[in-house]
């Protein structure tokens, strides 16, 4: 087969999909060295740069324009200006973030990683939700299949968007095998870095609405005030959309000094983050899946998220679920792992256990074979 691959958000996100579309293909490319694949992407984001997959059978073809003006082309436009005129002819051609390019031959494969601009309009960017409300209804009627990273979201994707069970497949995310227990130097030296003298609690992921912030900094202030202890809470993740809510709870809050903004940490800090962490709280309204619950587990820290959307799916019994709308629950959680060392160590061997269910080569045979009843249908 010859395959075509639109990586451009692999080269433009750091976090989110775009970690999750590197560890993907990077997993594939291990798994499949008989088939051809062919990785486009858009010019690169001002201060990011390339670094497309490197394998024998793995060819790369860079746009002469920006994701955004390709974006206005495509999806703004309608301009039939199909992508595979970069890649040659393909059998099969994959579109993992969510909008599917125009195309002149061959299958197509889109991966939906959540629907939250329909579930929660309301937490999203008003220009990100009138854009993904345009293009991913389109996108998913055109595809031959559409990839879902959990049951969750297929199941939205089924109901949401009225699409055939037998087009929806689950190709899950993984764990990358960096994420273990650290060093007490590597975790020594991630606290320095950050300036954290006292035990902390971590939050991880962009800054907006969907993450529940201000409830979680609510429930910090119960679980501090109620026990006295001098935790500090950790929030790590770039600014993003309608943030300032979070901010100005943090501002009202009883311990608005030990309530740290990290700002973005790259890959390579996360795992002595998340193991020096007391807890991780992962308290969002709605995750098509949640790389960091898994890669804290996989850290060994126990772990507090929601009992809604896919978390109950791929955490299991495995952590501590709550209502996410109900900050006394989470609090309640937080303190229940801090104070029994008992339920810590049955979290930690539980998350560890957990974690290595969720590994990426697994995830790339699964797309392997998607690929594979795709091109079928262009026999």
């Amino acid at each position: 087969m010859r395959i075509g691959v639109d990586y451009t958000a692999a080269i433009n996100q750091s976090a989110g999909v775009g970690r999750f579309v590197r560890s993907l293909f990077s997993a594939l490319l291990e798994v499949d060295q008989e088939n051809e694949y062919i990785f486009v992407h858009a010019a690169p984001n001002a201060g990011r740069t390339a670094v497309p997959p490197s394998a024998p059978n793995a060819a790369v073809r860079e746009l002469r324009f920006r994701e955004r003006f390709m974006t206005v082309l495509w999806h703004r436009l309608n301009l039939p200006l199909p992508l595979d005129l970069a890649t040659g002819r393909v059998d099969v051609f994959h579109a993992p973030d969510f909008a599917l390019p125009p195309l002149r031959h061959g299958a197509s494969v889109v991966t939906i990683h959540d629907l939250a601009f329909l579930t929660y309009p309301e937490c999203a960017d008003a220009r990100l939700r009138a854009y993904l409300e345009r293009v991913v209804p389109r996108s998913v009627a055109r595809a031959d299949y559409v990839v879902t990273v959990s049951e969750n979201t297929r199941n939205d994707v089924i109901c949401l968007l009225d699409v055939d069970p037998d087009r929806v497949i689950v190709v899950p995310g993984g764990v990358d095998p960096v994420f273990e227990p650290a060093s007490d130097e590597a975790v020594h030296e991630a606290r320095s870095a950050h300036g954290l003298s006292e035990p902390y609690l971590l939050a991880l992921g962009v800054i907006e609405p969907r993450k529940n912030y201000p409830r979680l900094i609510e429930a910090y202030s119960r679980f501090r005030s109620r026990t006295g202890l001098k935790h500090e809470l950790v929030i790590a993740g770039a600014r993003g959309w309608l943030s300032e809510e979070t901010f100005r709870q943090a501002a009202r809050s009883a311990f608005p000094s030990e309530i740290r903004f990290t700002g973005f940490v790259p890959d390579v800090h996360l795992p002595a983050l998340y193991t020096g962490a007391e807890v991780l709280v992962y308290p969002s309204l709605y995750e098509g899946f949640g790389l960091p619950v898994l890669e804290a587990m996989a850290c060994g820290t126990p772990v507090v998220c929601s009992n809604v959307a896919a978390f109950p799916e791929f955490a299991g019994d495995a952590a501590l679920l709550v209502t996410p709308e109900d900050p006394e629950a989470i609090a309640d959680a937080i303190e229940r792992i801090c104070l029994d060392t008992a339920l810590r160590g049955t979290l930690r061997d539980r998350g560890i256990q957990r974690a290595r269910a969720y590994q990426w080569r697994p995830s790339a045979e699964r797309l392997l074979q998607v690929y594979q009843h795709a091109a079928k249908l262009v026999d």
